[in-house]
């Protein structure tokens, strides 16, 4: 549901996936620029809806779709299909508010409904690669930089790019958080562009994130500490290294500058993190199984998220960056 770039995206991912055997076939797709859904329709071979109404009454057999919509249009979009017995995959972030939010996991638990959240890093290939390398993260460095688009303006940079991060120290530190601090600015819109935060989980560990849409480069990294071991994970690459300490014949790895140290490369399995996203919501839609990321997790991811937001405006007021912000 949504013709836009996201829209699109799945719709191209999901006819690869029929292509290449799954069991699965793309109906249509919804938007309600009925020009825009046609234009997308044609080039995967499907067809465009100007409803979701208009969609179920010519193809009642639909039993899985992607909310692509704005964030403000999940909880009315996502409704409509779950109490049509739809399972839905709704993209990040969840809903515009908790509210909307826990309305959306009732709904889902309601109507018996697989409902899965579209947190893609969680299925990068690095970071599946990572996973079984975690023993006790303590301290995590992440950086999601990204060039100025006009997309998702509507939403503050965190929602709209620290929130996968969020996500995954969330998953990887398996820990609720004790304290929030965080700065931000609207540089180039009327949102928080640039924001950096510090989180301190009950475990102890210390996480710092900063996320950019106003960079002059492109940058996708986290960088995390545990005993032992410094491990590196790059996105954008799917590329991991691990630096782990100990004496000569105890690590794995290359030797390196100081032979207490050995660096490592685990195997990544390169994919599309869409496709993986895709195939993997498909198989729990068809094993009725819960999703590798379900509906409770980016509840999670969102309340954290809002926190953040709101402790901008605190920052904000108690430092007076108000005409800073507005120059």
């Amino acid at each position: 549901m949504g013709a836009g770039v996201f829209g699109r995206n799945h719709a191209r991912v999901y006819k690869e996936l029929e292509q290449q055997g799954e069991a699965a076939r793309l109906i249509g797709v919804v938007d309600t620029d009925l020009n825009r859904a046609d234009a997308v329709a044609r080039e995967f071979g499907c067809r465009g809806f100007g409803s979701i109404r208009q969609m179920l009454t010519t193809h009642s057999e639909v039993r899985a779709a992607s909310v692509a919509a704005p964030t403000v249009h999940h909880l009315a979009v996502a409704r409509e299909l779950i109490e049509a017995g739809v399972d839905v995959l709704i993209e990040k972030p969840l809903a515009a508010t908790l509210a909307e939010a826990d309305e959306l996991v009732q709904l889902a638990t309601a109507h018996k409904r697989i409902a899965q959240v579209g947190h893609l890093e969680r299925f990068n290939p690095a970071v599946r690669a990572t996973l079984p390398l975690l023993s006790r993260p303590m301290f995590f460095e992440v950086h999601r930089l990204s060039v100025f688009t006009p997309r998702s303006l509507d939403v503050d940079v965190v929602l709209d790019l620290m929130i996968h991060d969020l996500d995954i120290v969330l998953a990887f530190a398996n820990s609720p958080v004790k304290e929030v601090r965080a700065v931000g600015l609207p540089i180039l819109s009327g949102k928080v562009d640039i924001a950096n935060v510090r989180l301190e989980l009950e475990s102890g560990c210390i996480a710092n994130f900063t996320a950019s849409r106003v960079s002059t480069e492109r940058v996708r990294k986290l960088r995390f500490f545990q005993p032992r071991q410094y491990i590196s994970l790059d996105y954008g690459r799917q590329e991991v290294l691990v630096f782990t300490v100990g004496p000569d014949g105890t690590t794995t790895g290359v030797p390196s500058v100081n032979p207490q140290i050995k660096v490592a490369k685990p195997p990544v399995a390169s994919e599309e993190p869409l496709h993986a996203e895709l195939k993997s919501f498909l198989q729990a839609v068809r094993q009725r199984s819960t999703p590798l990321v379900p509906i409770d997790d980016g509840r999670r991811a969102l309340a954290l998220a809002l926190d953040i937001v709101a402790a901008i405006r605190q920052h904000e007021q108690s430092v007076n960056l108000a005409g800073v912000a507005s120059v």
